[in-house]
């Protein structure tokens, strides 16, 4: 019997599952642009590639992987989603985004349904959204 880790808690009710080219790099990069912090990490194997990693972000439990083509696991961009980051402080979390690395492709404004919102693009193809509500009385 081998001794095992114990598993970090999974956040949330729906956890992201994402396969980014370059989990490492997308580690420090989601700790510096959004504040992640590392709940587990299988090493990377003698290629650099990683095929688990788990971080929490706002709350909430989103986990990663890099291609591993030869076990069926191959790279397609990311495309048709977004990942919401709801927020009370959208403006200032939307500059360390773009000071981190993201590309700003949605400047936060004030929306017709009445909350803040705003998207941007980080260095791995993903599109990130922020929401902050409105305050209503």
């Amino acid at each position: 019997m081998t001794d095992k880790p114990p598993m970090a808690p999974v956040k949330g009710g729906v956890v992201p599952y994402l396969m980014i080219d370059g989990v490492m790099k997308a580690l420090e990069f989601y700790k510096a642009a959004f504040g992640a912090e590392l709940a587990a990490l299988n090493p990377p194997d003698a290629k650099g590639r990683t095929m688990h990693a788990h971080i929490y972000l706002n709350g909430g439990s989103i986990m990663f992987s890099d291609p591993f083509p030869e076990q069926g696991a191959v790279y397609a961009p990311a495309a048709g989603f977004s990942l919401m980051l709801v927020t009370d402080h959208i403006d200032a979390n939307y500059k360390r985004a773009v000071d981190a690395g993201c590309t700003a492709t949605m400047p936060p404004a004030d929306m017709f349904w009445g909350d803040r919102y705003g998207q941007l693009k980080d260095p791995f193809g993903v599109t990130w959204a922020m929401n902050q509500g409105a305050k209503r009385a």
